[in-house]
């Protein structure tokens, strides 16, 4: 059997197996950090070129939907986490923190091929991805003038054009070759795509799950509440989302904005945030890590159980 195409065929238990070697295999990590930009880029090329070029941008009325949906995120949801954070004192606090720097995120570059995994298209997902960090620097800033703790905004805004740039060159390139070369792909060539793609997830993981494994070292009790932080967050935000889209969209945007309302690119705000920020809330991007490679195995069933109920 073909590699890719067992692993396209089983692709949430390949993402648990990378998962499981993030949290079992710590040593891993060092030599994998210099990969994870390229990843990035390599994930998203893969998951666009197994779309149509002509659906990938949609329609004006579609745009327009992705850009209320990505305001509502971006910009109301982490607007009124502040408020509430500053209205009780907890601005300090590692957990208020992390719910902000969540909130505030746009969504994981992996989205689109999550959406593939569910069972359903991947074209509303990458809109909202591709719009939610090009204007990640505009929707980011009242955020970092209301909550001084985050501290420079200056580095988030250099970090979000590097990943920008690299989102848009990557998708420039795979629209180019799948309309030049690859205009009526067969079937096993479209799961060797899928197969490669879920690969690269489950090795991408591998580079951010030490923090989580460290501390379960140190103190197992934090490392678990963490992790249930992490489930409740991405979880319930996917459940909250899908019962309130669930009648107003198609499945396949239903799907879309729900995963990615769980599903979002905390790693971004990282390499802005100061050391007394990150060191007690480290341990949070890697725990995020397993709601967010669980949600093909979890979320694929709840999905489809409560539309059976409808």
């Amino acid at each position: 059997m073909n590699p890719l195409r067992l692993s396209a065929r089983h692709g949430p238990l390949v993402l648990v197996t990378g998962l499981v070697a993030g949290l079992l295999l710590p040593g891993l990590a060092e030599p994998m950090r210099p990969l994870l930009p390229p990843l990035v880029g390599l994930l998203l090329f893969l998951t666009v070129l197994r779309m149509e070029p002509t659906a990938i941008l949609g329609s004006l009325a579609d745009l327009s939907q992705v850009s209320k949906t990505v305001m509502g995120f971006q910009v109301a949801l982490p607007l009124f986490v502040a408020a509430i954070g500053i209205g009780v004192g907890w601005t300090g606090s590692p957990v208020f923190l992390s719910l902000l720097i969540m909130a505030a995120a746009p969504s994981i570059s992996g989205s689109p091929n999550m959406c593939l995994m569910l069972g359903y298209t991947a074209e509303h997902a990458l809109r909202l991805m591709v719009v939610g960090t090009a204007i990640l620097p505009l929707t980011a800033f009242p955020i970092f003038w209301m909550i001084p703790e985050l501290g420079d905004i200056s580095s988030v805004l250099k970090a979000t054009f590097r990943l920008f740039l690299t989102i848009s060159l990557a998708t420039l390139a795979a629209m180019v070759i799948r309309r030049r070369f690859l205009r009526d792909p067969t079937r096993p060539v479209l799961e060797n795509l899928e197969g490669l793609a879920t690969i690269t997830l489950a090795v991408f993981v591998v580079g951010l799950m030490p923090s989580v494994s460290s501390t379960a070292l140190i103190d197992p009790k934090i490392a678990i509440f963490w992790i249930g932080f992490a489930c409740l967050l991405n979880f319930g935000a996917q459940l909250v989302v899908f019962y309130f889209t669930r009648g107003r969209l198609s499945a396949d945007k239903a799907t879309a904005v729900s995963l990615i309302a769980g599903n979002r690119n905390i790693a971004i705000f990282f390499v802005a945030l100061p050391p007394e920020v990150t060191a007690p809330i480290l341990v949070f991007i890697g725990a995020y890590q397993i709601p967010m490679y669980l949600t093909p195995t979890v979320m694929r069933r709840v999905y489809r159980s409560i539309a059976d109920i409808d």
